[in-house]
């Protein structure tokens, strides 16, 4: 495959299967392989089209699309790895264990969730598959990330209306159920679905076979999300409203106070993150010369070192100290060989203006101004 090498296999859909790979570099990745050769015409255009979806998207809360390649009638999508599973798993393990999600971790998910319909929404994208298994968990945090776009249609606009019958069958919209024309208010029934799925761990709308299902999901009231908040069990009730009119859109969604909240929290954790990188110790960088040692003693004034008791009781007596005028002369006098012998008084001159502008010549360059505070926003 390329430059990759398999490890294992991670699991199976309708057309192919994912392959976990690494590169040269050990680093992972998910591969989706396609064998494209015994497909009808659409169903080489569905994969395709995955293709040219995800290609098109890019979103921290989407899973990224890499490359893509054919090999041996074989498509082959490579794309991020969330190394976490999927949240379809998570709710599973979950509920076995007779346990709950905090209402907090609900609403990261959700949110995370929500700006990615958001984005797929203004890019003309309609998933149509969104369910728990195609929501995968990355990273120490288990960041959200929508993926398996292989049944999403780009709408040409805003206001187009898909009719395909298409999705599974517990996240299907009323108006999916009822063969009508659907748009982008059926990819928020299934956020509501996913939503009720994350509080009460399992689905909104059960049933024995897909008739009874349908009546239940185009007839029942939406149920009430058990536990929890009374402000995420109303938006979950508007989210799963059987007319489609009435359930907002994915940027209304955003703008939700609960949503907004959590937004604004996942900022401060975000710059927290990159104020705590910025306190990283940079490498050491040479010094000039004439600069200080250490930044923090650039504006400090000079060290004064206090003088020692023998030295200020020499102070008293200093006439004893330094002897006489001309003991004090000749300690002045430089030592045998160290200078050359001054003859003249106007070879010290000239002596001492040459000294003066090589010294002048040493500092003339501009010192390098210090670095600008890193900014925090």
């Amino acid at each position: 495959m390329k430059s990759y090498s398999k490890i294992k296999d991670i699991g199976t859909g309708s057309y192919g299967k994912a392959v976990l790979v690494k590169n040269t570099e050990n680093a992972k990745f998910v591969i989706k392989k396609i064998n494209i050769a015994p497909l009808s015409s659409k169903e080489k255009k569905d994969a395709i089209n995955e293709v040219q979806v995800l290609s098109t998207l890019r979103h921290p809360y989407i899973v990224q699309y890499m490359e893509s390649f054919i090999e041996d009638g074989v498509l082959c999508i490579v794309m991020d790895y969330c190394e976490n599973g999927d949240l379809f798993n998570l709710i599973q393990k979950t509920r076995r264990a007779k346990l709950n999600f905090s209402e907090n971790q609900i609403i990261r998910w959700f949110t995370q969730m929500a700006l990615a319909i958001k984005y797929m929404h203004e890019h003309h994208v309609l998933h149509r598959d969104l369910k728990s298994q195609n929501l995968f968990l990355k990273g120490p945090t288990g960041r959200l990330k929508i993926g398996d776009f292989g049944i999403a249609k780009v709408l040409d606009s805003t206001t187009a209306l898909a009719k395909t019958v298409i999705g599974s069958p517990y996240y299907m919209s009323p108006e999916i159920c009822e063969h009508k024309p659907y748009s982008w208010s059926s990819d928020v029934w299934a956020m509501g679905c996913m939503l009720y799925e994350m509080c009460a761990l399992r689905v909104p709308f059960e049933a024995n076979d897909i008739n009874e299902l349908v009546k239940k999901i185009t007839r029942s009231p939406p149920p009430h999300i058990p536990h929890y908040s009374k402000e995420l069990c109303a938006l979950g009730i508007e989210l799963l409203d059987n007319a489609e009119g009435r359930r907002p859109t994915a940027s209304e969604i955003v703008r939700r106070p609960l949503v907004q909240q959590e937004i604004r929290k996942m900022f401060q954790e975000e710059n927290e993150r990159r104020q705590a990188a910025l306190k990283t110790p940079a490498p050491p960088q040479p010094q000039h010369p004439y600069m200080p040692i250490h930044p923090s003693e650039e504006n400090l004034p000079p060290k004064i070192t206090p003088l020692q008791p023998e030295m200020q009781n020499n102070n008293n007596n200093t006439e004893n100290s330094m002897g006489s005028r001309a003991q004090r002369d000749q300690n002045l006098l430089p030592r045998d060989g160290q200078y050359s012998k001054m003859n003249t008084k106007e070879e010290r001159n000239n002596t001492k203006d040459k000294s003066f502008q090589s010294q002048m010549s040493s500092i003339s360059s501009p010192l390098p101004r210090p670095a600008p505070a890193a900014s925090l926003g």
